[in-house]
């Protein structure tokens, strides 16, 4: 059962003016957080007179200190401690998740590389590996952000999930295992990843982090041949999760760091040791912290993506969320800097995919799919396309009930720099950098009505809707 009590809303009313939006009026702002990996500055929003606007803030603890993370690292869970591992080894390696993770790596990094360097293992031969899984490379000064500088000693390596791969066997499930070479030639691995919530497996994380590192055929083979659980799905004893866990044994990864952070991006709760052991709690803390009680007697909803906006791609997979079940009549708007801009999903590419990528998407979805799948999706998107011609025709033969119109359009506020380009058009989402031109909008696709009632996630990439 949800607890609504552990969330604090922050309501702002205003006095009704008149019919139509006035500018001149702007009673009530709100101040947000923006622009992940890019300064992660406050962008203030104000709203008309007459919205009602509540903000559903987490509660969540006080920052963990550097002293508290310090002895988290000394003190893992079912394990000997990071120095403890590493002691006789001489070529360890660190698997980070990548940019499109708003993980504050860089504040658990010098702790970690202390605790190797502890072992008598020079700086030097620490490898750092950025587990970028089917994502575009980042730019050239991406790393050091996500690890800061104490890092730079050690060799850094970006992912790459079409090269530098090598098949290391088979899991009991039948997934061939490719997985970056580097790894093979280390004799200790270690994991450092957030824990967020997502689709395929209900949340990332612990063993999840893993998936960054493989080819693109394990990685097919592990998001096609399994059933996806929902977004913030609490079950981590999945078959897929199962299969996670198996592969991270194979390749060394049984010693991971996990945090997860606030709407600051400050870390709160650190985990570290087997991941199949503390994984559970963690999600437990995570679910009930972030879960956010649905209001459906609402005109207005806002997303803002932070701390995860710093790529279209992304911000969009992760952060649209709560706009994605809205009733129709309601008006939505996304906040992000997109100061990365577009980003690139080698899976599910939002716009300007790669050449050729949707024969090689089917192509290679045939190869991992068993054949009572392939017909069941054949029939489904069929049945799909079947629907959506008849309500087509329908709608031209009759007037439309408010059931069966399109949501409004996504308008996103684009908060960051502009000299970084996005597609010109990207469909179903209308893109400005003009708050007002959005408050306009939203007053015309709400019939410039004066009281509106306003719900914002503040930081909706973390945040788990429900109810």
């Amino acid at each position: 059962m949800l607890k609504s009590a552990i969330y604090s809303s922050c309501t702002a009313r205003m006095h009704s003016i008149g019919g139509e939006l006035h500018t001149g009026t702007m009673e009530s702002t709100i101040s947000l957080k923006t622009g992940a990996w890019s300064g992660d500055t406050p962008v203030d929003l104000q709203f008309p007179a007459g919205w009602e606007v509540n903000v559903l803030w987490p509660l969540t603890p006080p920052p963990l200190t550097a002293a508290e993370m310090a002895g988290i690292l000394e003190q893992p869970v079912g394990q000997a401690s990071v120095t403890e591992l590493c002691k006789g080894k001489s070529r360890p390696l660190i698997i980070v998740d990548d940019m499109t993770r708003p993980t504050p790596a860089s504040e658990v990094m010098p702790l970690l590389i202390r605790s190797i360097c502890a072992a008598g293992i020079p700086v030097d031969a620490i490898t750092i590996l950025m587990a970028t899984g089917t994502h575009g490379k980042p730019r050239s000064d991406a790393f050091l952000k996500k690890v800061g500088n104490e890092a730079e000693p050690c060799r850094l390596l970006v992912h790459d999930c079409f090269t530098d791969v090598k098949r290391i066997g088979t899991t009991t499930n039948g997934t061939p295992v490719f997985v970056n070479k580097a790894i093979l030639g280390s004799d200790v691995v270690i994991g450092v990843g957030g824990i967020y919530p997502n689709s395929p497996a209900g949340f990332g994380g612990g063993s999840k982090l893993v998936l960054g590192v493989l080819g693109i055929s394990t990685i097919y083979h592990l998001h096609f041949r399994h059933e996806a659980i929902s977004w913030g799905d609490t079950n981590t004893d999945t078959v897929f999760r199962r299969e996670l866990d198996e592969i991270a044994k194979m390749i060394g990864m049984e010693s991971t760091v996990s945090v997860i952070i606030d709407a600051n991006r400050s870390i709160i709760k650190m985990y570290c040791g087997d991941p199949r052991r503390y994984f559970p709690e963690a999600i437990s803390f995570y679910h009930e912290t972030f879960c956010t009680l649905k209001h459906d007697d609402v005109d207005v909803v806002i997303s803002n993506t932070y701390p995860n906006d710093s790529y279209l791609t992304f911000a969009k997979m992760k952060g649209f969320v709560p706009l994605d079940n809205c009733k129709r009549c309601v008006s939505r708007i996304a906040i992000a800097s997109c100061n990365e801009g577009l980003g690139l999903h080698n899976i599910w590419p939002l716009v300007n995919p790669p050449q050729f990528h949707k024969v090689k998407h089917i192509l290679r979805l045939l190869s991992v799919m068993p054949f009572r799948k392939i017909v069941g999706k054949i029939c489904h998107v069929s049945q799909r396309a079947l629907s959506a011609r008849l309500n087509k025709y329908l709608s031209v033969q009759h007037h439309e009930s408010d059931d069966k119109k399109p949501l409004n359009p996504i308008w996103l506020y684009r908060t960051g720099d502009q000299s970084v380009e996005l597609p010109p058009r990207v469909p179903g989402i209308n893109v400005t950098e003009d708050w007002h031109d959005i408050l306009e909008a939203v007053s015309k696709e709400q019939s410039h009505r004066v009281n509106l009632k306003v719900i914002v996630y503040p930081c909706a990439f973390l945040q788990i809707p429900k109810g």
